[in-house]
């Protein structure tokens, strides 16, 4: 299994997280340290062996993440007079201005730029990935969900995890691609957690369809401290606890989609702002200032190649579509479904309508993951005014059970959801 280091090939691997704020400036000046081995593992105490499969060690919750942010300057970010007087900024300058506004501190907006620079370059790889032999599957490799990995998975993945750890503001990083969350070296740990799904429709990439980087992060949990002098198996636990956490805590969370324009979208939790990648200039510029999803919208976005594995309640959803749904003024709604969760979510995002990914008969709780894929999509999707559901409930109010947690995930405009949620609860 790959893991987060400069070289493409190091093993899983977990070290000390925050450093004093101090110690990262003196680092700063020295190469960047490596990542330490766990080497091989010693027979775990049953929480323990739960933590190493990515299951979540229960404690304390976490304070809500409202509390983290200053309310009387959410208005400010939100306000369509800032949003038009930045049209044309460049990303790194707009988390600046909402740095000087209060809406970020330095340290987010750290955090923020360096995955800035990680989809830049995963966008440069994905383009000249047929040029350059990165096609196909990666000798064989699978993650920890059983899934074969292609070789832009695994670099895609080393690429993230590189800009999040040199950026010093990062404690512990959770990934599509790693059996457990990582812990930063001591040196370069901070007070983020970033948890990411490096190339989202990976399976795409020798067609040339749409694929994305999906992102989220959080604050540090005050109640899981990860000590240093610890056993690595401790650090191990404390690691996944501090990561799982619901959707509602999320700081910041965005996707990068690597397309005919490759287009960053992102929300830090007042509101929803799109930016293109200018190729001539090297920097995301804001295309998209506060973006809103339609209330409504006849079209969607389910694999109905499952239908005959969903359940009789789902059928008979799908089946109302093909009448005109809630309007059942016998218009059909129109079928869009390319295959990868950020072109088929930023297309609803853009033009209404809904995206599902349901449980069926083989997969109770669908495919996709909640901590990385699901809840920093509803954050967004609900930032824009929509909405994200398990069909029976919002998809920011679940607490992880673990690490890489599946479940059915259904978004898009509001009144869509519920007309969907109105046969499913």
């Amino acid at each position: 299994m790959q893991a987060c280091s400069a070289s493409m090939s190091s093993a899983a691997v977990f070290a000390s997280a925050k450093a004093p704020r101090s110690a990262r400036r003196a680092a700063s000046s020295a190469a960047p340290a490596p990542m330490r081995s766990l080497g091989a593992a010693k027979a775990l105490s049953s929480s323990s062996a739960r933590a190493s499969r990515g299951a979540c060690v229960r404690m304390a919750s976490p304070a809500a993440a409202p509390q983290r942010r200053s309310v009387a300057l959410q208005a400010v970010a939100s306000s369509p007079k800032s949003a038009e007087a930045a049209m044309g900024t460049t990303y790194s300058n707009w988390l600046l201005m909402l740095e000087r506004e209060g809406v970020l501190d330095s340290e987010l907006t750290i955090v923020l730029n360096s995955i800035n620079t990680a989809c830049k370059r995963i966008s440069s790889l994905v383009a000249r990935a047929g040029l350059s032999g990165m096609t196909g599957l990666a000798g064989g490799a699978v993650n920890i969900q059983g899934e074969d990995q292609k070789k832009l998975d695994v670099i895609s993945n080393d690429v993230f995890c590189d800009a999040l750890r040199v950026s010093g503001r990062t404690g512990v990083i959770a990934s599509e691609e790693e059996d457990v969350p990582v812990a930063v070296e001591e040196s370069y740990g901070g007070n983020y957690i970033c948890v990411f799904d490096p190339l989202d429709g990976s399976s795409n990439i020798d067609a040339a369809v749409s694929t994305g980087s999906i992102f989220g992060v959080y604050a540090e949990d005050e109640s899981c401290k990860i000590d240093f002098g610890s056993e690595l198996t401790t650090i191990q636990e404390q690691c996944v606890t501090a990561t799982c956490q619901p959707g509602s805590n999320l700081l910041a969370a965005g996707y990068c989609m690597y397309s005919s324009s490759c287009i960053l979208v992102v929300s830090v939790g007042t509101g929803c702002y799109g930016f293109t990648l200018d190729t001539n200039v090297g920097e995301f510029l804001l295309t998209h200032p506060n973006m809103r999803i339609p209330e409504s919208g006849k079209i969607y976005s389910f694999n109905e190649g499952n239908y005959a594995n969903w359940s009789p309640e789902l059928q008979k959803y799908m089946d109302s579509l093909k009448t005109g749904g809630a309007a059942n003024d016998g218009k059909p709604y129109s079928a869009r479904y390319i295959g990868s969760l950020v072109g088929d979510f930023h297309r609803t995002m853009l033009y209404g309508g809904i995206y599902g990914y349901p449980g069926d008969k083989k997969n109770v709780n669908g495919k996709l993951r909640l901590l990385y894929e699901c809840a920093p999509m509803s954050f967004l999707m609900e930032q824009a005014g929509g909405m994200g559901s398990t069909g029976t409930e919002r998809v920011l109010d679940i607490d992880p059970d673990a690490v890489h947690q599946r479940v059915p995930f259904f978004t898009g405009s509001p009144k869509e959801v519920q007309y969907l949620e109105s046969f499913l609860k």
